[in-house]
């Protein structure tokens, strides 16, 4: 892979999600298609991005009973993704079956923390150490052990996910270049400091496609890199 960079292309507009990745594609490493893209074009929609020639990560964080969401993972399977989601939360079984029913190419992830959230959202929600660092760990040590390939997570907590998992594959989203708005995201990250960090792979949205010439915002990005 020439970058570490996936771009999310979290748009329902399949035209503009075709446009996006064609700008981008000499400068990324990856699309990321997430919950939104899927809502509205579902397997069909993920083929024709996948033609454009690079790697896809389905994010579609599945959270549900084990069977399902193995019976969902193998639906799924036709479409070979580089990568693939489930949340952590929805326990070992969970992501164990998950995993056992992905395509071999397929790196099944956790996802942790949703970087939108803090501490008090956590508390919100019960969590009942609401440090998002500490459950970050937590998580992290129970998808190592699950069989995952890795998690998601935010670059801040990313040092230490990596030192319980060395050989872990550490997605982090919520990166925003230097003096970036940061949106609805919470806990952000540069790239370069991310990648310092211990990412395996940086998932940027926002900075690159809304801006008015996503091409030029990916060069910059891969620059730092």
């Amino acid at each position: 892979m020439s970058s570490r960079i996936f771009v999310a292309i979290d748009t329902p507009d399949l035209a503009r999600a075709k446009a996006l990745a064609e700008r981008v594609h000499t400068h990324v490493g990856g699309l990321k298609l997430g919950l939104e893209f899927f809502a509205a074009h579902g397997q069909a929609g993920v083929r024709e991005i996948a033609a454009i020639g690079l790697p896809i990560f389905l994010d579609l964080k599945l959270h549900d009973i084990p069977n399902t969401v193995a019976s969902a993972v193998q639906a799924l399977s036709s479409l070979k993704p580089a990568i693939l989601t489930v949340h952590a939360a929805g326990g070992r079984a969970m992501m164990e079956d998950a995993k056992a029913a992905a395509p071999p190419g397929t790196k099944v992830v956790a996802v942790t923390v949703l970087t939108s959230l803090d501490g008090g959202d956590l508390a919100d929600i019960g969590v009942g150490q609401p440090d998002p660092h500490a459950q970050v760990e937590r998580l992290t040590a129970l998808a190592r052990d699950a069989g995952l390939d890795g998690v998601v997570c935010s670059g801040n907590e990313v040092a230490a996910a990596r030192k319980l998992w060395p050989k872990g594959y550490f997605v982090v989203p919520g990166v925003r270049p230097e003096g970036g708005a940061v949106g609805d995201q919470k806990r952000t990250i540069t790239p370069r400091q991310a990648l310092d960090n211990g990412a395996s792979v940086l998932v940027i949205g926002r900075p690159i496609t809304k801006a008015e010439d996503p091409d030029a915002a990916a060069r910059a990005i891969a620059a730092t890199l």
